[in-house]
């Protein structure tokens, strides 16, 4: 049994954080999910991860994350921007213009949730 300690979620994040600057987004993906599996309230892991996938072109898995974000932080600009260019990446139009909308309200100093 070894003493070494579990890595921590912001330890597994900058790991993954680290492989995507390198390209490497299988070894970034496999970190992120081990991220929201370890904390799934983890709103940076969350949309990294859905950024991750979509570089990958898991478009419907990057979505799902980009849900879970944007339901974390529901007032978080980047998270319904990403959102946004996961649903036009899948040619969803009315879901990316809904998300789309949503950054715009944010980005003139509104909120989506209050």
């Amino acid at each position: 049994m070894s003493d070494t300690p579990a890595p921590t979620v912001e330890e597994l994040y900058d790991e993954a954080s680290g492989h995507v600057a390198l390209g490497e987004l299988p070894e970034a993906i496999a970190l992120y999910r081990r991220c929201v599996a370890l904390q799934p309230d983890h709103f940076d892991s969350w949309h990294a991860l859905g950024m991750a996938l979509l570089r990958h072109g898991e478009v419907k898995e990057a979505i799902g994350a980009g849900l879970m974000a944007t339901t974390l932080q529901p007032n978080d600009l980047l998270a319904w921007t990403a959102l946004s260019q996961m649903y036009v990446t899948n040619k969803q139009i009315a879901e990316a213009e809904d998300a789309k909308s949503k950054a715009r309200i944010l980005s003139l100093g509104g909120k989506v949730v209050k």
